[in-house]
C-alpha cells in the first residue's frame, strides 16, 4: 500500500477533513503537473449541447442486442445535487446514423427517480436485449419501474422499483432506495421519507423479490437477518446503523451477492455476502471489515476489491460458498469498478482521479502482472466528492468494445474505446 492511500484510509474517519484535504492537494499537484485533457482512442457519442450525458453503474450495458442502439440519461445539472429534484430525460441513441444528424439522439422517456451514481437502474430488458429497457421512476407517489418498447414506446408499469434485474426478464431484486438516500444520497431517491428512519437496526425487509411477469412483490430478508448471521460484536452497539446495497444476480439468475454494511460512528464495516435468490442458504464470503466493487465473472465466481487480513488491500476473485481466492494483480491497490468480459478472458477497470485529477481505464487478464491503460481523462474540479463523475467502463455485447462516463470536456458524454488492439 502507497502512503496515499494509507493516508487515505486514515483520514476515513474524518470525511469532511479528509475531502477539504484532498482538494487542496489536488489543486497543488494539478498546478504543477504535466495537463491531460485525454488520451487514447475515444469517441465521443453525446453531443455537446450543454446538456450532461451518462448511463449509470458499470454492471449494465448501454448497448442493445444487435448493437444498433444505445440509452441514456440526460439531465440540466449533474455537480450540485446527488439525487437531484428534476426529472432526466431517457434518451435512445441510433448509432446507426451519423454523429451530425439531429435524429441520432432523441427523447423517448423520463425519469423522477434517479441519482448522479447510478441513475435510475436503466438497462436493456432480457432476454432479448433488443426493443425493450427497463427503468425505475416515481409516479401517482409510488416508486415503480417501467418496461418500456424503444420503437413503440408501449409500456408496463410494475409497482416496485428494480435494484438487479434477471437475464431472462422473468424477476427483478430491490431494496430501500428511501434508506439508501439518507445513508448515502447518492445512491438512493429523495422522493419519499424513510420510514425506518432514526432506527439503527430495523426489524423489517430490506431484500424483495419482484415478479416482472405478474408484478407481484415478496420479502425476502430483513435487516436483522443479516446482523443475526455469524454476528459479530461491533455489530450490537446502540449506536450502529445498519443497511444493504448493491445487489447483483449470478448470471444464471440463481444467486446473489449484497453488501451488508454497518456504522459504528464514522467507521465503516462491509460484508460481502451471497444467498439464493429466495434469501435461503446464506454465505459468508468476505468479512474482513472493507469489500468494494464487486462482479460475478459466472455463476460460482466473484470478483471483488476488498480487504483480506493476510493479503492487503485489492482485486481478489473469490469461488462462491468458499474461503478459495486469488489475489490477482499485486500491483493495483486502489479501488475501481471491475467487470468481466463474456468470454471471462478480460476485465476492464477504472480509477479515480488521481493527484493530478486523471482517471485510466484498463484492460487486464488474469494471468497477467499489469494490465493495459486504453484512456485517460481528465475530472474537472467541478465535478467532485459524491457528484463525482466516475467513469464506470462497461463492456459492450460482443467485448469489443468499452463505453464509460466522463466529464474531460467540462460536461458528462458518453464515449467510446474500441478495443481493436485486444488479440485473443
Amino acid at each position: 500500500m502507497g502512503l496515499e492511500q494509507k493516508i487515505n484510509y486514515l483520514l476515513n474517519r474524518f470525511p469532511k477533513l479528509k475531502k477539504r484535504l484532498k482538494r487542496c492537494y489536488q489543486r497543488f499537484s494539478y498546478a504543477f503537473s504535466k495537463k491531460i485533457k485525454s488520451e487514447g482512442n475515444i469517441i465521443s457519442i453525446t453531443p455537446n449541447d450543454g446538456k450532461e450525458y451518462f448511463f449509470g453503474y458499470y454492471d449494465k450495458s448501454p448497448w442493445n442486442n444487435s448493437e444498433n442502439l444505445m440509452v441514456c440519461l440526460r439531465a440540466d445539472n449533474t455537480w450540485s445535487d446527488v439525487s437531484p429534484k428534476q426529472p432526466a430525460d431517457i434518451m435512445l441513441i441510433d448509432l446507426t446514423k451519423d454523429i451530425n444528424d439531429n435524429e441520432r439522439i432523441k427523447k423517448i422517456a423520463e425519469t423522477h427517480a434517479w441519482n448522479v451514481q447510478m441513475g435510475c437502474m436503466l438497462q436493456w430488458f432480457g432476454p432479448k436485449f433488443e426493443d425493450e429497457i427497463i427503468y425505475n421512476d416515481f409516479r401517482n407517489n409510488e416508486f415503480c419501474s417501467v418496461i418500456l418498447n424503444v420503437r413503440t414506446l408501449e409500456e408496463r408499469i410494475i409497482n416496485n422499483p428494480v435494484y438487479a434485474v434477471s437475464n431472462d426478464g422473468a424477476f427483478a431484486l430491490t431494496l430501500d432506495f428511501t434508506r439508501l438516500y439518507s445513508l448515502r444520497p447518492g445512491y438512493g431517491y429523495y422522493n419519499l421519507p424513510e420510514k425506518t428512519g432514526g432506527i439503527g437496526l430495523p426489524n423489517e425487509p430490506c431484500v424483495w423479490y419482484v415478479d416482472l411477469i405478474s408484478g407481484e412483490s415478496k420479502p425476502i430478508l430483513k435487516y436483522t437477518d443479516f446482523a443475526n448471521f455469524k454476528s459479530r460484536e461491533e455489530m450490537g452497539h446502540k449506536d450502529t446503523v445498519h443497511k444493504v446495497n448493491h445487489i447483483m444476480l449470478s448470471p444464471d439468475g440463481k444467486r446473489f451477492m449484497v453488501l451488508y454494511r454497518w456504522f459504528n460512528g464514522r467507521r465503516k464495516y462491509t460484508r460481502l455476502i451471497t444467498c439464493n435468490i429466495d434469501g435461503t442458504d446464506m454465505y459468508l464470503l468476505s468479512d474482513d471489515d472493507m469489500v468494494s466493487h464487486c462482479f460475478w465473472k459466472n455463476n460460482g465466481e466473484i470478483i471483488a476489491f476488498e480487504n483480506k487480513h493476510d493479503g492487503g488491500t485489492g482485486y481478489y476473485l473469490m469461488k462462491d460458498k468458499t474461503q478459495e481466492y486469488k489475489h490477482l494483480w499485486n500491483v493495483y491497490c486502489n479501488d475501481g469498478h471491475p467487470s468481466y468480459s463474456l468470454t471471462g478472458e478480460f476485465v476492464v477497470t477504472d480509477t479515480y482521479p488521481n493527484r493530478k485529477r486523471v482517471q485510466e481505464i484498463k484492460l487486464l487478464r488474469e494471468q497477467d502482472d499489469k494490465g493495459e491503460v486504453i484512456a485517460k481523462a481528465f475530472a474537472p474540479f467541478k465535478y467532485d466528492n459524491d457528484t463525482r463523475c466516475d467513469l464506470h467502463p462497461r463492456w459492450d455485447r460482443k467485448g469489443e468494445k468499452i463505453c464509460f462516463d466522463a466529464t474531460f470536456e467540462g460536461h458528462r458524454g458518453l464515449y467510446i474505446v474500441p478495443l481493436e488492439v485486444v488479440d485473443a
